[in-house]
């Protein structure tokens, strides 16, 4: 398995990013379930980043995520270099915001970025920063795994936030 969160990649220090915005209260953590897992990368998709850093998601919803190396989160920003993981079915309804910590399986693998639209209203691309493009067998998924979006820790610890 091959999952990383924001820690090491290669050795290198990868530093924590994307802090939540101050306007953040509380929430419930978003559930959902991998329904198709994906095994490709792109060095050249050309998806956009929306202009919102949050985006309300409904139970029964299917969203497709999307792993990326890039750092931008200016609305417009391309985003080229991805590696799909999969498509979810959102068990557990909410908001999912930047900022919120992405896990498998109970496991953090990396950081909500944002959103592309270029599919939508079919679904969401949901951008999650990892160290490192990954793709849904790199990252352990399948068909069941679980995938959390879980708020990022109040008192700065840069932990995988509140259950």
């Amino acid at each position: 398995m091959n999952r990383t969160a924001n820690g090491t990649a290669n050795g290198t220090q990868v530093p924590a990013l994307l802090a939540p915005s101050p306007e953040n209260g509380d929430k419930r953590t978003v559930r959902s379930e991998v329904v198709k897992v994906l095994r490709h990368r792109r060095t050249d998709r050309g998806m956009r980043l929306e202009e919102f850093a949050s985006r309300c998601v409904r139970e029964g919803e299917l969203h497709e995520l999307v792993t990326t190396d890039h750092l931008e989160t200016e609305a417009g920003s391309r985003i080229d270099r991805v590696g799909f993981l999969g498509f979810v079915e959102i068990s557990v309804s909410g908001v999912l915001d930047r900022g919120d910590i992405v896990l498998v399986d109970g496991e953090p693998i990396g950081t909500l970025l944002g959103f592309d639209a270029c599919h939508f209203p079919n679904h969401y691309n949901v951008l999650i920063h990892t160290a490192w493009t990954l793709t849904g067998p790199e990252a352990g998924l399948r068909p069941g795994s679980q995938i959390s979006f879980r708020p990022p820790p109040t008192d700065g610890d840069p932990g995988t936030g509140r259950p």
